[in-house]
């Protein structure tokens, strides 16, 4: 891995400076954390997994003309993104009710959003991740209105390519999370995309194919992980 020091280290990835100033190698482990990091275990091969997974969303929504922060990938864990300036915002977006909705709101799971739901939440494990709003955001300085706007509008461009893409796979896409920063001025895709970050759910059976299985111990975590590579049509480096 051709990088310097380590510049930060999440639940799941490492972040490592370059000789460029403009570029990280980004590392994905085989940590796997549920309930803002209170569970966490390893599982085989699920960095590997989860980085040409990644590569793979990213290339597509690169090619759809959605700003993202990945340049290449280097190794089986590692890729090459862009250093961002990162906003400490989630932007979800809600397709079907799951997950915290369903607690929150004491709806029903499997309920349909037409249109989707937009939900933005404030990026701070500590707080476990509060709920906010755009006033929020622009209030406390974390982005500008307009910057606010660029990422809502990113983000609801992400759901039509992937939703439509995963419903080709056979696959529901249930909801995700994105996350975004600022490059040299513009708003852009970092962190990354996966079924650690989305719930996956088989459009026949309803089958969770996502960390659903890990956090509600299901089981099969990386067999489904793989599966829904393979739909995709990823191969998997060998």
């Amino acid at each position: 891995m051709n990088a310097l020091d380590l510049l930060y280290q999440g639940k799941a990835k490492s972040a490592y400076l370059t000789e460029d100033p403009d570029l990280l190698v980004l590392q994905f482990r085989d940590d796997t954390s549920a309930f803002d990091g209170e569970i966490i275990e390893q599982l085989s091969e699920k960095g590997a997994i989860n980085n040409q997974f990644n590569a793979f969303i990213m290339t597509q929504l690169a090619d759809a003309g959605i700003p993202t922060h990945f340049v290449e990938r280097l190794s089986a864990t590692d890729a090459l993104v862009k250093r961002l300036d990162m906003i400490p915002v989630e932007c979800v977006v809600r397709n079907k009710a799951a997950g915290s909705l369903v607690r929150r709101l004491g709806v029903e799971e499997g309920l349909n959003f037409d249109p989707p739901l937009f939900e933005l939440f404030l990026k701070n494990d500590a707080l476990h991740d509060p709920m906010i709003t755009e006033h929020h955001v622009e209030a406390f300085g974390w982005a500008t209105r307009e910057e606010m706007a660029r990422m809502h509008e990113l983000t609801l461009q992400t759901n039509s390519v992937l939703k439509s893409m995963f419903e080709e796979a056979g696959l529901q896409l249930v909801d995700f999370k994105l996350e975004f920063g600022r490059f040299h001025g513009d708003i852009v895709l970092g962190d990354e995309f996966s079924p650690d970050g989305c719930r996956l759910w088989d459009k026949v059976t309803g089958e969770k194919k996502d960390k659903d299985r890990f956090r509600q111990k299901l089981g099969g975590v990386l067999e489904a992980y793989r599966e829904v590579a393979e739909r995709l049509g990823i191969v998997f480096d060998h």
